[in-house]
């Protein structure tokens, strides 16, 4: 076993902070796939299937909330609550991002899961407009919390030569909790099988529901030893890295005795929000740029498309609201397989390269598909078909925006940066989206919605 004792050298008096010398980082790259791995993608992808299953659940329940006897939404009402829910997701990112790298990232799992538990309920009860704004707000905050520890996770518990096609695969994860969505939704919104006005409260108890099951899934997930080693706990990060090892050599694997690679550095108790911004718009403004570029575009595209879908469908297709479930199911597929068939690329041919072409294609792919929308010859078959197509790269994309923001800033403030990326991104693309989208979806608005106005508003 390799000894990574710290060596203790100059300290701060304002931060407590030491050097030391740990070879942990090169310990967890050593180690091959292994049943850790696999349990770790479980454990953290579970979040992302309840978030698809939030987003698909809000996008198709939108027409039942229209016709709900109690609540009765208009269209520019369910694009409201659609922000509402990003601009918690916003707020929950900032506010437990910086927790993340203070309290580890262990400790917020347990913290911002037990906010989208109560709120996702919550929602269930929703009384009137308000109330179901504030609950899905508050509901937003909880996933948005998870993404940045989980994010951070990533890249701290996989080894780099899995890291590309691990994370799109775990953000596109996302996709099973759409298609989960998408068939509860084919069930409980039948006014057969239940009244139309419980149908959409029963949908959103699902979630809260699978959401019990993380906490006994997460028991066993380990704090970062990466976290844990950069704010001065070495013994207890070799403690956790010694476990993991210990594992695979109980199933056959060794390791090889020869020195690994030695890094120095400071440990501190936090980073200084002040450090944080002369990092992010001083000393790297070219990567902060690019992080932003690509967090508002996945963004923009995905929220104004997806939380609207159900209107689309139902206002200029004609199709009823109990079956808009059938149409989310091959959209979801696309966006699943992307991540998965393309995420190998991403670690052989390269990110820059793997990231401009799936970016590229999917603009492309929806410049055509508004095209032949304001051409009026497509059906509702047709339109679906397309964006499953489009989506198939336009998920590996959106996926690749996260990778690319948690693989470019140092571990120590990780999790702010990823909060930072994913609220600045959401807030150019994702709030004003749905509801500009929700607006314009009502026939009275059918003849101008045309091409560029999808364009600019996807």
């Amino acid at each position: 076993m390799t000894s990574t004792d710290p060596l203790v050298g100059q300290a701060s008096a304002q931060t407590g902070a030491a050097i030391i010398s740990t070879d942990i980082p090169a310990r967890l790259d050593r180690l091959r796939w292994g049943r850790f791995h696999t349990l770790v993608v479980v454990a953290l992808g579970i979040t992302w299937i309840l978030d698809g299953l939030e987003v698909t659940l809000a996008g198709a329940v939108a027409p039942a909330l229209k016709e709900s006897p109690r609540l009765h939404f208009s269209n520019a009402e369910v694009g409201l609550v659609s922000s509402a829910y990003l601009a918690g997701a916003v707020v929950g990112a900032l506010f437990f991002g910086w927790l993340t790298d203070r309290l580890g990232r262990k400790r917020l799992f347990f913290i911002t899961l037990a906010l989208y538990l109560v709120a996702t309920a919550a929602t269930a009860l929703s009384w009137n407009l308000w109330s179901f704004a504030l609950f899905r707000f508050l509901t937003g905050a909880g996933i948005g919390g998870e993404y940045t520890a989980i994010n951070s996770a990533i890249q701290e518990l996989i080894p780099a030569r899995y890291r590309g096609w691990t994370d799109l695969v775990i953000n596109g994860s996302f996709w099973i909790g759409a298609a989960l969505g998408a068939v509860a939704s084919i069930i409980l919104l039948d006014p057969a099988v239940l009244p139309p006005d419980w149908g959409w409260r029963f949908a959103f108890l699902i979630g809260a529901t699978l959401g019990l099951v993380i906490f006994l899934m997460r028991m066993w997930l380990p704090e970062s030893p990466r976290w844990l080693m950069t704010h001065g706990r070495v013994d207890e990060a070799n403690r956790v890295l010694d476990g993991i090892e210990d594992e695979f050599r109980a199933r056959g694997h060794r390791f090889d005795d020869e020195p690994l690679p030695v890094m120095r550095l400071r440990t501190r108790r936090f980073t200084p929000l002040a450090e944080v911004a002369k990092t992010l718009f001083r000393v790297e403004r070219r990567r902060t740029l690019v992080g932003l570029t690509l967090m508002a575009a996945q963004a923009f595209f995905y929220n104004a498309i997806f939380f609207t879908y159900a209107l689309v469908l139902t206002d200029f297709y004609g199709i009823r609201a109990d079956h808009v479930g059938w149409y989310l199911l091959p959209f979801a597929a696309g966006n699943f397989l992307g991540p998965v068939l393309l995420g190998r690329l991403f670690d052989t041919i390269g990110r820059r390269t793997m990231i401009a072409m799936t970016y590229a294609v999917s603009g492309l792919l929806l410049a055509g598909a508004g095209y032949l929308f304001a051409l009026g010859v497509l059906s509702a078959a047709g339109q679906t078909i397309a964006w499953m197509v489009i989506f198939f790269f336009a998920s590996a994309a959106a996926s690749s925006a996260y990778l690319t923001v948690s693989e470019t800033f140092p571990l120590e403030v990780r999790a702010l940066a990823i909060a930072f990326f994913y609220a600045i991104g959401t807030g150019i693309g994702g709030l004003a989206g749905p509801w500009l989208f929700g607006a314009s979806s009502t026939p009275a608005h059918a003849g101008a919605f045309s091409a560029a106005t999808c364009s600019a508003r996807c």
